[in-house]
């Protein structure tokens, strides 16, 4: 169905004390909206999930629908509807907001309980002898802002995580839309139970490209610009690049995803690394954005032991 014969390029070598004790291949694919500029390994245009790489092209029809102007919707309630927030208390108190906006409840919300992806939030719930929540789960917001949708649009929310739910038809023929998919190709349940469509990288770069380098959508834009820490949270990649650059977008996703956007040029890479090793992509992401001089983030790549001594280094092969 597919060319499965893929050929990802080595992209970081782990290097302790003179032996690569771990290697990691991927891809890399950088493009303007009409132009592939760069691949780095041979991706064959095979279809890769998008997974939470799609919170913000989901996120479009909270536009579309003026769900934003019809309650009022501040920047950072805007920001952790396209979040992959690590679940501290300032997301959880923008989050109870936006439920008692949209007049929804916790019930309400499919996504699951899910640990806080911030280790002092974890540390802060054992301490305080309290569970974790679904309003933890990192993808809470995009399930607040689909409930939000239901309710303008006055859908059935009982099962708004259907595929064949209106919602969630209007969200794939959007994302189809910007990402400039002119063909069906499979989908699967995100993590958090939601449908979640797969693409070609080179695609996934075209949408984010087509979604915030848009006037229409300059709020989800300003969003992230503007919230870097309600985009992702403590030790997050893409809060660590939001934080650090100007006019740059970024957001990760599962499955070794990140897609990073330079609105002034309007250009864009997406690095797939195939084992999801996060700590490799973030070192890819940012060498990448370095070496390009979109912005000059620092990035340590040395190899450390409990003690604090450096045995080795990461090297990055972009």
């Amino acid at each position: 169905m597919y060319n499965e014969n893929t050929q990802p390029e080595k992209l970081v070598n782990f290097v302790r004390d003179g032996l690569v004790e771990t290697e990691h291949y991927g891809y890399v694919v950088r493009c303007s909206k009409n132009h592939v500029a760069e691949k780095i390994g041979d991706d064959k245009n095979y279809p890769f999930y998008l997974r939470s790489c799609a919170k913000p092209l989901q996120a479009a029809l909270l536009v579309d629908y003026g769900l934003d102007k019809a309650f009022d919707m501040s920047s950072s309630e805007i920001a952790v509807c396209c979040a992959s927030h690590a679940g501290e208390g300032v997301h959880i108190n923008i989050l109870k907001k936006l439920m008692e906006k949209f007049g929804i409840a916790e019930s309400d919300l499919k996504c699951g309980i899910q640990d806080p992806l911030s280790l002092r939030a974890r540390k802060k719930l054992l301490l305080n002898d309290e569970k974790p929540t679904v309003l933890h789960n990192n993808c809470s917001g995009k399930h607040i802002m689909m409930l939000g949708l239901c309710k303008l649009k006055g859908y059935d929310i009982e099962n708004y995580d259907d595929i064949n739910h209106p919602l969630q038809q209007e969200i794939k023929k959007r994302i189809y839309e910007l990402c400039g998919v002119k063909q069906e190709y499979p989908i699967t349940k995100d993590g958090c139970g939601v449908p979640i469509c797969s693409m070609p990288l080179a695609n996934m770069v075209k949408g984010y490209l087509n979604l915030f380098c848009s006037d229409k959508y300059s709020a989800i834009k300003d969003a992230f610009l503007n919230n870097p820490y309600i985009i992702g949270g403590e030790n997050r990649t893409d809060t660590k690049i939001l934080e650090n650059s100007t006019n740059i977008i970024a957001k990760v996703g599962a499955g070794g995803l990140i897609i990073v956007i330079n609105t002034e040029i309007e250009e864009g890479f997406v690095v797939k690394i195939c084992d999801a090793d996060m700590h490799s992509r973030e070192v890819v992401a940012i060498d990448l954005i370095n070496n390009l001089h979109w912005a000059n983030i620092d990035t340590n790549h040395d190899i450390l032991i409990n003690s604090g001594d450096k045995v080795g280094y990461i090297e990055s092969l972009v």
